[in-house]
């Protein structure tokens, strides 16, 4: 009898379905990760169901004929570069873009589909790597072209044209140059692009040259194709080129900071019907809390004096994982247990300490937010980013690596 219970619990075992089995790690994945959550001393959590809706709603902003290529370059603007790409190919993401070569290597050996375009420059030392990893080099100019032609193996690139940027690309007016980069036999080119410079300001100077932009490139496009040349898939708008001049007849568009859902306002028309989701949050905890008198300065270079007895809580994270150190100079907050806390003293490499004097019950173990929400109150990334006159870019790049990366949905 008890032979044949066995042979009944192998023979379940071994025919559950692989959806069943699939149902099981997850559920096991997502009891696993909400575990952990106290194990961490910093962390950055990751919405990948708010990332998918972004993903949709910038779809739903393009025609229906241009595809997402996704910017995932910096570790995927702090969110991760692997797990993010992940997601993104899991809803029919083809196409990715990183900053250089050991971006793409890390995708593809993480399993990553498509097309992985690098938009910066490559090493020719690194000229192997391209095509053994099915990697697409930008093209920055005629020169570079005939380097790469010189390794002799088929290698797939995308040319990129300078309109107006002053950055990499082949000069727009210059004609010669620019085909003999599709004339090279040992390359073959799957896209042509441009990108913007001021495609978010609202100047009418600006926008002027925005528009100079795209006629160059299209009157280049069309003599490359008068000359019998086929230039590829042809892309412009980065996100802020998605928002102000959505309708262009692209055939991809590559968006970075608006996959993550923490982009600047966008000034037009249409902002009201345009909603994207912050992806990242980002938290720490408190490490203790200390009772001090009126007038006890905290922290280096005693900038900061209590006006009152108080009670500081000291928070395990700081400028190394990527807090702005000019956050206390410029009135930061935080969040914890659903209020708003300011920042009491200098940033430390390490910690920060915080003034809650004002909060009830705050203990060791608390969950302090600087990005994100708790209760009724969030501190958006943009937030964050105006307060220390800078970007969110900038901001979310600078998330250390001894941040942890917990994902949700």
């Amino acid at each position: 009898m008890m032979v044949g219970n066995s042979l009944i619990h192998f023979i379940l075992v071994s025919f559950l379905s692989s959806a069943a089995a699939a149902i099981v790690v997850s559920l096991w994945k997502s009891k696993k990760t909400s575990n952990q959550s106290g194990r961490y001393r910093a962390w950055a959590e990751i919405n990948l169901a708010h990332l998918a809706q972004n993903v949709k709603e910038l779809k739903r902003r393009l025609p229906a004929d241009c595809r997402i290529m996704a910017v995932v370059k910096a570790n995927a603007y702090g969110h991760g570069s692997v797990p993010v790409a992940k997601c993104l190919q899991s809803i029919g993401i083809n196409a990715y873009a990183v900053a250089e070569i050991r971006e793409g290597v890390v995708l593809r050996k993480a399993g990553i589909q498509g097309e992985i375009l690098i938009l910066g420059y490559t090493s020719p030392w690194q000229f192997e790597d391209l095509y053994q990893y099915e990697l697409t080099q930008t093209v920055i100019n005629a020169d570079y072209a005939a380097a790469l032609n010189q390794y002799s193996k088929k290698i797939k690139v995308h040319v990129k044209i300078d309109t107006g940027m002053g950055r990499l690309g082949e000069n727009v007016e210059q004609v010669d140059r620019i085909l003999s980069i599709y004339r090279q036999p040992h390359l073959t080119v799957t896209g042509t692009y441009s990108h913007f410079c001021v495609p978010d300001y609202d100047l009418e100077a600006d926008i002027a040259f925005t528009k100079r932009q795209i006629q160059c490139f299209y009157d280049l496009v069309h003599v490359i194709k008068s000359n019998g040349i086929e230039p590829g898939s042809l892309h412009l708008q980065s996100s802020y080129g998605i928002f102000h001049f959505s309708q262009l007849h692209c055939d991809l568009a590559r968006p970075g900071i608006a996959l993550y859902g923490a982009i600047s306002a966008v000034k037009d028309n249409e902002e009201s019907t345009f909603s994207l989701l912050p992806v990242l949050s980002l938290k720490a905890r408190v490490t203790m809390v200390k009772s001090v008198n009126a007038g006890t300065s905290i922290g280096y270079g005693r900038n900061y004096k209590t006006t009152q007895d108080s009670l500081i809580a000291t928070v395990s994270i700081g400028y190394a994982d990527g807090v702005p150190r000019c956050l206390f100079e410029q009135g930061g907050h935080v969040l914890v247990k659903g209020q708003r806390a300011a920042i009491a003293g200098n940033i430390c490499m390490d910690q920060m300490m915080i003034d809650v004097t004002h909060i009830e019950h705050v203990n060791e173990g608390d969950i302090v937010t600087l990005i994100g929400q708790d209760g009724e109150y969030c501190i958006a990334a943009e937030e964050v980013a105006a307060r220390c006159h800078t970007i969110p870019n900038e901001l979310l790049t600078g998330i250390g690596n001894r941040v942890d990366r917990v994902y949700v949905n």
